[in-house]
Formats: structure tokens, sequence, C-alpha cells
């Protein structure tokens, strides 16, 4: 299947979708969330697939909403109907089966930010910048971006982020705990697959529980977890990756998990 504002290839266990809408900088549209909603639902359906690497093509990862497109001239539903792209697609990062890695080059804003927050690893180029600058043109957040950001860095920096719309560098956002990792510009992308590449390798039914307790046990209780946690330790040790993942740790070799 093609796309028109999506690039997607399936390499070394690598979903990598990018974003290519690089004459408007990345700006999203409904036509952009509809396909990345379809091109995730496809990473989590192929088997191949371990982790998935959402990048943008061209100078920026993504700009947030396309002004021209606001400028166009829709009915309220339509404008309800396009805002509720945004939800559903990060909803769906953070709940999708696979490890989602954001790699920001250039500019991450507005939408384009939450789309990186939503994802479960955010690595940013040195010079990316990334901000949050809707309460700043009389607009609001969505993505989910008002439960998950105070999590990563805490109320009271996500309250400065979000009232003063300042944008911040890629080593500034691993300080306050934002991203995971920045990279120098020459090679970024390449480190970001290197990155996803050792993901990749781990074992996918773990990494698929893993993921699910870590971002949503702070809904649930302490014996609520717990209990999710036991039956996660006994459905992997029936699987044959828990074996290969004990035989491989015997024979002092590097497992190869197949996701069996």
């Amino acid at each position: 299947m093609s796309y028109e504002t999506l690039l997607y290839s399936l390499i070394d266990g690598i979903a990598e979708i990018r974003l290519n809408r690089p004459h408007r900088l990345n700006a999203v549209t409904r036509q952009l969330y509809d396909e990345l909603n379809d091109a995730l639902a496809r990473a989590e359906a192929d088997r191949d697939a371990r982790v998935v690497l959402l990048s943008g093509e061209g100078r920026a990862f993504c700009v947030g909403a396309d002004l021209k497109e606001h400028k166009a001239g829709r009915t309220a539903f339509e404008r309800r109907q396009y805002l509720q792209g945004e939800q559903i697609v990060c909803k769906r990062l953070m709940t999708l089966k696979r490890p989602v890695v954001a790699a920001v080059n250039g500019y991450a804003l507005g939408a384009g930010a939450e789309l990186a927050i939503a994802s479960d690893f955010l690595l940013m180029a040195e010079s990316a910048e990334i901000g949050l600058p809707e309460i700043s043109i009389g607009n609001f957040l969505g993505g989910g971006v008002t439960v998950l950001l105070p999590r990563l860095v805490g109320l009271a920096k996500a309250r400065e982020l979000v009232f003063l719309g300042e944008r911040i560098r890629g080593e500034e956002a691993v300080r306050i705990g934002l991203a995971n990792r920045s990279f120098p510009d020459e090679g970024f992308i390449d480190a970001a697959r290197a990155f996803a590449r050792r993901i990749a390798g781990k074992a996918p039914f773990s990494m698929q529980l893993a993921k699910e307790q870590l971002n949503f046990a702070a809904e649930s209780t302490l014996d609520a977890a717990m209990r999710a946690e036991l039956e996660g330790m006994v459905f992997v040790g029936t699987t044959r990756d828990w074996q290969e993942g004990v035989d491989a740790f015997a024979e002092k070799r590097t497992p190869v998990f197949r996701g069996e």
C-alpha cells in the first residue's frame, strides 16, 4: 500500500514511518492522520515489525496543524473530525503492541510535539526544537499531553512548557526528562535507526507487556499492577522466546527472539 503523506518501509524489524509533506514542514492534515493511523495498524499486524520508528522527511519532524487547511473553510463537524484524528493517532501510539520511537529532526511543534510525546521513546537531534505553542495562539492541547507531559517532566515544568510555549532543544529536553537521547545533527537518523535496532532485538511479547504496564500502571493500584506482572511472568514463561532467552544466557550468546 502506498501513501500520499507518508513513506513506509520495513527493514531489519524496523517499521519506519516518515511524515512526507516537507513542502509544508510535515504539517498535519486529516489525510495525514488517517494515513498514519493506517500505517501504525499495518506495522502492528506485521509479525516482522518489532519496533516503529516515526520521523519526518526534510527539515522538520512536524510543525503541527496545517494552517492553510484551517483557512479552507470547514463545518464544525469536519473540524471536530480533524481534531479527533490526532486523539485517535496518539492513543494508538500509546497502545500499539510495538514500541514506538519518535526521531525528532528539526521542529516538533504543537500536534507534532504531541505525536512525539505520545511515543514510547523520544530522540532528538541536538539542534531540533520541540514546543507546545497552543496557549500562545488561543488554541488548546491534544494527544493526551495533559496527562503525559507532567508524568515525564513534573507538573511545574509542564506548566512552564505549556503556558509559556517556549521551544527547547535536544540537550535541554533530555535534561528535564522529556526526551530519552540527543544525538548530533550529522548522522542523526542513522543513530535513531541504531537505537531502534537495539529495541527490535528484544523479546516481542515481553516488550508488549512491559509497554502496557509502564504506560497504564499509574491508573491502577499497586495490587492490580502486581497481579498483572504475575500474569505477565507466567505468560512469557510459556513462550519459545522465554526458553531461547534462558538458553542464550546459559550459552553466553545473544538470543534470537522470534515472537513465538
